[in-house]
């Protein structure tokens, strides 16, 4: 009690009735074009993991601590609170 082939061929013949072949080819890009960035995804991991360390980022931006920079501070809850 298998599928045959015309059976495969109404199922397919009922399938394009319903959805239209337009429709049928964008899920068909789409799914293809899911596969493709998830096998560079994977491609990109390994990669990755088999290289040297990347160069170290750079540093933080530190905040200014110098005396003018203090003066020009804001504290906003004070604001707010009068």
């Amino acid at each position: 009690m298998g599928f045959s082939t015309t059976h495969l061929i109404i199922f397919l013949v009922i399938i394009i009735v319903i959805f239209g072949t337009k429709k049928l080819r964008n899920i068909g890009s789409d799914l293809g074009g899911a596969v493709k960035g998830f096998k560079d995804g994977m491609k990109d991991g390994s990669d990755k993991t088999t290289d040297a360390p990347a160069a170290p980022a750079a540093p933080a931006q530190q905040v200014a601590t110098n005396a003018t920079a203090a003066k020009e501070t804001i504290d906003v809850e004070a604001k707010t609170k009068a």
